[in-house]
């Protein structure tokens, strides 16, 4: 139910959010939906002229809400900071990275802080959304923002509330998922709870920047070393002959204690990938070891290898080398019915499949082709799938389970299928073509 624009207004003022991707855009819709005036900023450009024409960027966002959010009056998407001063509250949400060696990559949240700086005014709301290590908005982004000259707490305000996303999940969108809000003083958590009650259904109150900042990472880590878990049962029952998909089945039935996490080619997105690295870096600084999430992380980040190498003994096994083979991989996106490839394991196998002399193409109804990324930029085009096409692959290699695939359809027409995700379980002809990995 959308809220009276009064209301918003009384409120908070206008609601300017920095950043309009896969987190962002989201909360634009939320404070929206809730009445509010949206001021969204993002350094590209063609992102930016696109949401004024009333277009998404982004498959579990239509096109219709964006240009509904254009046509009110209550929303425009601009490139130029300096109207950063003309908000109430500033959200921002950027990436927050790895570096190569595993640590924080805090660029993009300090350029934006140097940038707020310069246009921050007395009474604004300033409220960190991107995942991070306890002690972000204190330690780093505090400094930043009094070089403006005010003071933090009480000339403008500061809280941390991190984004808890989860795209192409229909049971939540982002105004049903509890936000948990921490605030610098008690005035800023004051102004940041009664912010974001104009766009979310429950907000939760913690007594620190820091205790938010951890959530999250804790959040991450749950599910981070539960998959990683996961990921090694499979790998040990492989080797006993077992499968791991029914274990975890069966032990799901147990109705208390037992929590199912499923294993897959790697890890994707852009939390659990990541952020838990981001409490080992942080716990470094207090001498205090992470053993079990730096293991977690080995484990993951293992897979997508493990992966290939399943494909590789299985060409074997067939006469055929990995080198000069055609794979068809099935799926680009982390997840299945999304169109994100942050940290897709998807991406990592091709890239190794490629080491290995492998003539590799991919097939994703909801990605036409790739894009540059920070690591890598495959150059590559989804290739549509034929009967004619999928006969022509030594392999088809299915990394996500889209569920616009025909499994059925595609193992008969297919030499191999190397499936990572239990895709196949309900095909009952040709399993013989089918290796789990």
């Amino acid at each position: 139910m959308k809220r009276s624009p009064s209301r918003a207004s009384a409120a908070s003022g206008r609601v300017g959010i920095v950043g309009m991707g896969y987190v962002g855009l989201p909360l634009a819709r939320a404070f929206w939906d809730g009445g509010a005036r949206i001021l969204g900023f993002d350094i590209n450009e063609q992102l930016v002229r696109k949401l004024n024409r009333g277009q998404s960027p982004i498959r579990h966002i239509r096109s219709a809400q964006i240009k509904e959010m254009v046509d009110s009056g209550r929303f425009e998407a601009t490139t130029a900071m300096r109207r950063l001063s003309q908000v109430q509250a500033i959200l921002i949400c950027v990436p927050t990275p790895l570096t190569e060696n595993r640590e924080p990559d805090m660029q993009y949240v300090e350029s934006t802080c140097r940038t707020v700086a310069r246009y921050l005014r007395a009474g604004q709301m300033v409220v960190l959304e991107s995942t991070t290590y306890p002690g972000t908005t204190r330690e780093l982004m505090l400094p930043i923002l009094e070089t403006s000259g005010l003071k933090a707490g009480r000339d403008f305000f500061m809280a941390y509330s991190p984004e808890r996303e989860d795209p192409g999940n229909k049971n939540f969108e982002t105004r049903s998922i509890p936000k948990v809000v921490g605030g610098l003083n008690p005035a800023s958590l004051e102004r940041a709870v009664r912010l974001y009650e104009i766009a979310i259904e429950k907000v939760v109150a913690v007594d620190s920047c820091e205790i938010a900042e951890a959530a999250k990472i804790v959040e991450n880590v749950y599910r981070c070393v539960n998959i990683a878990m996961v990921n090694e049962l499979k790998v040990v029952f492989d080797r006993m002959g077992i499968d791991v998909w029914e274990v975890i089945r069966a032990a799901g039935t147990k109705p208390f204690g037992f929590q199912p996490f499923y294993p897959g080619p790697g890890l994707g997105g852009h939390c659990i990938p990541i952020d838990p690295f981001y409490l080992t870096w942080k716990a470094r600084q207090y001498h205090m070891p992470t053993r079990f999430i730096e293991l977690a992380g080995e484990i993951n980040v293992q897979m997508p290898y493990l992966v290939v190498g399943k494909l590789l003994r299985a060409l074997s096994d067939r006469k055929k080398a990995l080198s000069g083979a055609r794979i068809l991989v099935l799926g680009l996106a982390y997840k299945k019915d999304i169109d994100d490839v942050r940290e897709s394991p998807s991406i990592e196998l091709i890239d190794v499949l490629r080491e290995h002399g492998a003539q590799v193409d991919y097939n994703d109804p909801y990605i036409p082709q790739t894009h540059k990324q920070r690591r890598y930029d495959l150059r590559m085009k989804s290739k549509p799938l034929s009967e004619k096409m999928l006969k022509g692959y030594d392999a088809v290699l299915i990394s996500t389970d889209h569920s616009s695939y025909d499994f059925n359809w595609i193992v008969q027409n297919a030499r191999l299928v190397i499936d990572t995700r239990n895709a196949t379980a309900n095909v009952k002809r040709g399993r013989a073509k089918i290796v789990k990995a």
